[in-house]
């Protein structure tokens, strides 16, 4: 049968290399799943490009054999990976509904379906990924949906110092309002309050006389519900990020983002990036983390389950508490009735519900890339990579052979992105460490899809709290480790910038 059919198309780009031995020096010792042979078939297709005057092999294909080839339009997100099995899709199709599902609060005559809140920021899960994509803030006259505040404050005891210094927990949520501040509630329940967004104005001049013009959100609480918070409360705004490609992301092998950290900047480039460690809550392990701005989460079902609890109000087997983010001191709250139902199984959300909101989730096909032989893109690509922006930005991968679902494995992947956490400067920082991240640290995010943005969200706001406007503006609000990169975007000529963007939008 051969290699191609099993593995799909991207995979030929894996068979058709001749390669020599690998010696302890060259990459991939770290990679546990792979053969001699397979080891140098690999390094070979990973090697970065030195000629940018045509596209690389397949490179088109950003998510493998489960590339998305439909035209790109308002669905351009919400494809399953092209290669799953009859069954799998029928899998996804049923995870689908249950992610765009509205839940009701409690109790309700669909009882199936109650459960909400009662405190909550969203009635689905597609309520604040939008379309599979990517949130937004609000609008003016708008409430947010798809952006909250995430909240915590320093620990108070020394129990608390030590659960944090042992990853049982990864902060110390406000005493009152919990980890998040929820802007609605079930009806006869006041919501947690309100918040503003104002903005402070910067100017970037850039060279041929260009000036960019940053806008820095600043947030205002008001109208608490619940009395004040702690003095000393943290907050952090969030924007649900796009779904697609997640299952590709989790089959990324753990060496090959061992191999990428550099905590202590040993290569002397700038650029250290670090392995976000936390306790897996299935096995109770700690492990790496990928998923969620501060990459607090170590798996899709894990971040899934957290997104239950937090953002609808719905417990899971992961998170039992019926009441969600309801803490003790919000004795309305916890004094409603829950949505469990014994005869339908334990949780308002029992098995199998996170076992198919789970796969859906990580078989969000990647839209097949566009105008990868266009000058003006591959000029942007080369810019791209001479600019640094890819020592984050880590453009490929082979994924695992040990993946769980076999559409996953030995797949070569174009997401653009480490998933380690990186100093991103104080104009980027929030100030809250999560975890093993710092208030300066964010996960890289993933670029593949990116310029489909304005196609399905109808917007283009970027980064964790979607401040920046537009793509260059996502890139000037770049510093810390990123500093160099983003200076010499400034340098280039107005047309050579314009490039970088068209191979942004190309993604």
């Amino acid at each position: 049968m051969g290699l191609l059919p099993i593995l799909g198309a991207a995979a030929a780009v894996l068979v058709c290399f001749s390669a020599g031995p690998l010696s302890a020096e060259e990459p991939l010792v770290h990679r546990t799943d792979l053969t001699a042979a397979d080891r140098a078939k690999v390094v070979e297709v990973l090697r970065p490009p030195t000629e940018f005057d045509r596209p690389e092999r397949f490179e088109p294909m950003q998510g493998g054999a489960g590339t998305s080839t439909r035209r790109p339009g308002r669905d351009a997100y919400s494809q399953s990976n092209a290669n799953l099995t009859f069954e799998e899709e029928q899998t996804f199709k049923v995870g689908n509904g249950l992610f765009k599902k509205f839940w009701a609060s409690s109790p309700s005559s669909t009882q199936a379906s109650d459960g909400l809140g009662p405190l909550f920021n969203a009635r689905s899960c597609q309520g604040c990924h939008l379309k599979d994509g990517r949130g937004r803030p609000p609008r003016p006259g708008d409430e947010a949906v798809s952006l909250f505040l995430r909240l915590s404050v320093p620990p108070q005891t020394e129990e608390q110092r030590r659960m944090l210094a042992a990853g049982e927990i990864l902060k110390v949520p406000e005493p009152t309002y919990g980890g998040q501040f929820q802007t609605f509630a079930v009806p006869g329940l006041q919501a947690e309050g309100r918040f503003d967004i104002e903005h402070e104005h910067i100017e970037v001049p850039m060279n041929g006389g260009d000036t960019a013009i940053l806008q820095k959100p600043v947030y205002r609480i008001r109208d608490l519900g619940y009395g004040e918070m702690h003095p000393d409360t943290m907050i952090s705004p969030r924007v649900a990020p796009p779904m697609i490609g997640l299952g590709l992301l989790q089959a990324i092998h753990p060496g090959d983002l061992e191999e990428l950290a550099d905590p202590q900047d040993l290569d002397g480039n700038g650029i250290s990036g670090r392995i976000s460690h936390v306790l897996d809550p299935e096995t109770g392990e700690l492990t790496l983390g990928r998923f969620g701005w501060k990459a607090s989460k170590p798996t899709i079902r894990a971040q899934s389950a957290a997104a239950f609890s937090g953002d609808i109000g719905l417990s899971t087997p992961e998170f039992p508490d019926n009441y969600g983010d309801c803490t003790a001191a919000q004795t309305a709250c916890r004094a409603l009735p829950h949505g469990e139902q014994a005869r339908l199984g334990a949780t308002e959300s029992p098995d199998p519900v996170m076992d198919l909101v789970t796969f859906y989730s990580e078989n969000l096909a990647v839209p097949m890339r566009r105008d990868v032989d266009d000058p003006d893109v591959l000029r942007g690509k080369q810019i791209f990579h001479e600019a640094g922006c890819a020592s984050c930005h880590q453009p490929k991968y082979v994924t695992s052979r040990d993946a769980e679902n076999p559409a996953h494995r030995f797949q070569l992947i174009w997401p653009y992105t480490d998933l380690l956490l990186h100093d991103m400067g104080e104009g980027l920082a929030d100030g809250r460490p999560v975890g093993d991240a710092d208030g300066r640290e964010w996960r890289t995010p993933p670029l593949w899809g990116i310029g489909l943005t304005r196609t399905v969200n109808d917007h283009t706001r970027f980064l964790h709290d979607g401040r920046a406007r537009n793509l260059l503006e996502a890139v000037l609000w770049h510093g810390g480790e990123a500093t160099q990169a983003r200076d010499s975007v400034i340098a280039l000529s107005p047309g050579d910038r314009q490039s970088l963007i068209s191979f942004l939008e190309s993604l």
